[in-house]
């Protein structure tokens, strides 16, 4: 005779049944299960998933490993971006509604067809690819404004920033990075928006000027995670531009920036130098001084010059002080195989490897010209990570070099040890959730038959030739 189960125990058996189907959907929906994102050279494959296995086996013959150690652990990771400069967001502002919403999306979004960006770039005031240079404090010639009285953002105001918040309403959390290309040009000592140096009497005006920044922006919903003093002190070609010496950004820092910081309540980090990996000296110098450095949070590179092993050596001399990655152009028109490996070795890889927190690549979007950009200095051939043509999107390659980092290795992952066989660079990350991150590449022209072993597990990974691959665990 059929005898009903009492209550508690067929509460205890039915939740028993749930959790176990609640268990077998998250391993079926894992984003954890292995799998491969390919981009080829060739641009056959452009961030194209592919499975992996873990079965050994079979004929699978592997040529070299790359182990994992997930228990060494490096520098924690900001995220992965692009400058939106002013003529980005003039360009993706003129899209239509529908296409920019879109737009937006697919590049700080992160679904299955989104790319995550999680890093911006801005400038404070006009950058050289704006339509013309300007200050957030432009006089009259000979007159002055010590007090920022006239300070006025309305030249974000009229593309930057309603980009900038339709940005966060996708991600809330994307870090800002704020770098000036010149200061007020009443405030130099050629009254030129391109080179020349701030005049020493202005400098407290001008860490005023970085305070009404801050507190403008903050007014506008936007946090500014970190400012750089100054775009490339070292090249005051451009226009704008400014040259500003090692010692001078420490006066600077230390009687003027960091103290008033302290004074407002402003908690936005300090980077130093924002400039080529050839002078490791100069944010080294300033970092060599307690008085500076106690306001300082880190130091910035770019890569036109040096080598990107520099970045480790200003860590070495400083291992409490950060590392980023705040610059590289692609030229138009752009070559994706060379541009692809170079940048994925020497920056995605080299950098990471060398301590860096985040990785930018330069101008977010231009149109098919190239424009906008300034005159006298400004650049004519920053190829866009996109190329805008009314509503019309194209992908360039500084949109894969990007995202094959920005879609994986999420803000808080770790980078973790890994071992380099010859002619496979690659960087292992640690996520908060725990699964593991291998962004690698094949320099060989043949398939490369790879065992990546993390701890007691090992996959195959046949790797095409002449590729960049995303491998997550």
């Amino acid at each position: 005779m059929y005898k009903p189960l009492n209550k508690p125990i067929l509460l205890m058996l039915m939740l028993f049944t749930l959790l176990a189907c609640n268990q077998k959907n998250e391993e079926e929906n894992s984003p954890d299960e292995p799998e491969m994102w390919l981009t080829s050279l060739d641009e056959k494959s452009l961030l194209e998933k592919r499975e992996l296995t873990s079965d050994k086996e079979g004929d699978f013959q592997a040529q070299a490993t790359i182990k994992v150690d997930t228990s060494q652990k490096f520098q924690e990771i900001d995220g992965f971006g692009y400058t939106l400069t002013g003529g980005s967001a003039l360009h993706i502002n003129q899209m239509s509604d529908s296409a920019r919403n879109e737009l937006l999306q697919e590049l700080f979004g992160t679904e299955q067809d989104e790319i995550g960006v999680s890093y911006l770039r801005l400038s404070i005031g006009a950058s050289d690819l704006d339509e013309a240079p300007f200050s957030y404090n432009d006089l009259e010639e000979g007159e002055t404004d010590e007090q920022l009285e006239k300070f006025s953002l309305a030249n974000d105001s009229l593309h930057l920033i309603p980009v900038l918040k339709e940005i966060l309403a996708i991600a809330p959390d994307i870090k800002i990075l704020g770098s000036p290309w010149s200061p007020p040009v009443w405030m130099k000592d050629n009254g030129d928006t391109r080179g020349g140096s701030l005049k020493e009497e202005y400098y407290p005006a001008y860490a005023m000027y970085f305070v009404k920044y801050i507190q403008a922006m903050a007014q506008e919903g936007i946090t500014i995670d970190a400012i750089t003093i100054q775009n490339e002190p070292l090249h005051p070609g451009n226009n704008p531009s400014l040259l500003m010496l090692a010692e001078d950004q420490a006066v600077f820092i230390k009687d003027h920036l960091g103290p008033l910081f302290e004074e407002h309540g402003i908690d936005t980090k300090i980077i130093l130098y924002d400039h080529n990996a050839d002078r490791p000296d100069y944010p080294i110098s300033i970092l060599d001084d307690p008085e500076a450095a106690q306001y300082v949070d880190g130091s910035a590179f770019h890569l036109y010059g040096g080598d990107i092993s520099a970045l480790s050596q200003v860590h070495e001399a400083h291992p409490d002080k950060h590392i980023y990655f705040t610059e590289q152009w692609v030229g138009a028109p752009g070559n994706f195989a060379q541009e692809m490996e170079w940048h994925t070795e020497n920056l995605i890889i080299g950098a990471t490897r060398n301590w860096s927190r985040n990785v930018l690549e330069w101008n977010l979007a231009a149109d098919e010209n190239q424009e906008p950009h300034t005159d006298r200095g400004g650049c004519d051939r920053c190829l866009g990570a996109i190329t805008i043509t009314g509503d019309e999107v194209t992908r360039e390659p500084a949109y894969y070099i990007i995202a094959q980092a920005s879609k994986f290795v999420r803000p808080g992952a770790v980078r973790v040890d890994s071992n380099m066989p010859e002619d496979i660079p690659n960087v292992a990350f640690l996520s908060p959730e725990g699964n593991v991150v291998v962004i690698l590449q094949n320099k060989n022209e043949e398939q490369k038959n790879l065992a990546i072993e993390i701890g007691e597990k090992s996959y195959n990974v046949a790797l095409p030739g002449n590729s960049v691959a995303t491998l997550n665990f």
